[in-house]
């Protein structure tokens, strides 16, 4: 495969291969929109969240977009570059009291992403604010948000704190506001080795958004961060990965990155991000980047991720179909490095909150979950066979 990059595209729907075209300025002809489902045009424009962008390119060619798909496309962003005028001003609100509060915090997403990646907020969509602070400061910041109005919006079981390291944020909505905060204490959910709070500080930027400063990840940091969270979602958003065209496009030197993934064990999702961006939208040789591009085992995941435009997967809305959910099973473990396999299988010798809903013991006595773990494991399986028997 290596230099060719040759991902297969061809399953595609050609409302997504036209999306595509649009993305990168590509020349459209008749031809090409002859055959266009234009209401699955703008499902795809709305799954993708790919509309503010495809806004302004659909007005530059009304001999080929529909006047009526335009104004739709219109109404989607002018509604998004309100709601994103709003989130702006949370944030800067957000970032203002918990620094007055001695709160040191980094946002990972939000306006500020859409600002200096798109040179405009209104060019990227944002349903809510994710940041991170140190994870001694959680129970600091959660009173702090309860002043301000927010309720807690999940509540996290766990047993012998494994919340610590098993999930990485909890959320909290603002009623009147209809504002959602999601307060990251881990970049992703573990286990896995990440770098620490104090680093991510010291590499940090300023985002220019804001008279108030709000502070982001550092562009490498981003890149890698981003690229982990859209690999996790199998890039059912295409719009996470035009966010990595777009830092590609930011970035000079790649072999900063090629350290801090492969320190981190992201080699696979950095890999994967950049093959899709490399095939999908516009090409950019980068000091570093052949390496990636050169690799047969990061062409091979980007493959796998191609089933994701192919069927417009949604797994953020149960029930999420049995193929979807076998296949995605299956494609998170193919993105993970030896390291994280091993990581991930020794973690299951460690007590879930389920441990102790089903035998629960005394908190002094929660130690013997560990030794107890196989029989109680075992125990809910029979348990769950034996009811899935009775129910034929």
């Amino acid at each position: 495969m290596g230099k060719d990059l040759a991902i297969e595209l061809d399953r595609i729907p050609r409302e997504l291969n036209l999306i595509i075209k649009l993305l990168n300025n590509d020349p459209v002809s008749t031809e090409q929109v002859k055959n266009i489902n234009w209401d699955n045009f703008i499902d795809l424009s709305i799954h993708h969240r790919l509309y503010p962008v495809l806004y302004p390119k659909a007005r530059q060619l009304p001999e080929f977009i529909p006047a009526h798909i335009t104004r739709h496309l219109f109404q989607l962003y002018q509604t998004n570059t309100f709601q994103m005028l709003q989130l702006t001003a949370e944030m800067e609100s957000v970032s203002k009291f918990l620094t007055e509060n001695n709160i040191p915090v980094i946002f990972l997403k939000g306006p500020m992403i859409g600002h200096e990646l798109y040179g405009d907020i209104s060019r990227r969509t944002c349903s809510d604010l994710d940041f991170l602070i140190p994870v001694d400061d959680l129970l600091k910041v959660e009173t702090l948000l309860a002043e301000e109005g927010y309720v807690k919006d999940d509540y996290i079981q766990t047993v012998l704190n494994d919340w610590k390291w098993r999930h990485h944020h909890v959320a909290y909505y603002h009623h009147s506001k209809g504002i959602k905060l999601e307060i990251h204490w881990r970049l992703h959910p573990g286990p896995g080795k990440e770098p620490s709070f104090s680093d991510l500080w010291d590499r940090k930027s300023m985002s220019s958004l804001t008279e108030y400063p709000v502070y982001m990840l550092g562009e490498d940091d981003l890149l890698i961060y981003l690229a982990a969270h859209g690999a996790r979602h199998g890039w059912s958003r295409l719009r996470w990965l035009l966010d990595i065209h777009q830092l590609l496009i930011k970035h000079s030197d790649f072999t900063t990155v090629l350290k801090l993934s492969q320190k981190y064990y992201m080699l696979p999702v950095l890999g994967q991000s950049v093959v899709l961006s490399y095939t999908l939208l516009n090409r950019k040789q980068l000091e570093g980047i052949n390496s990636i591009l050169e690799n047969d085992k990061y062409c091979k995941l980007a493959q796998n991720a191609v089933f994701y435009f192919e069927n417009m997967v949604n797994l953020h809305t149960d029930p999420v179909p049995a193929e979807v959910s076998e296949y995605h099973e299956k494609y998170l473990l193919s993105m993970m490095s030896l390291p994280q396999k091993l990581l991930m299988r020794a973690s299951f010798l460690f007590p879930y909150p389920e441990d102790a809903e089903t035998l629960p013991l005394p908190k002094p006595l929660h130690f013997l979950y560990f030794p107890l773990r196989p029989f109680l494991w075992g125990w809910r399986k029979t348990r769950k066979h034996a009811s899935t028997l009775g129910g034929n």
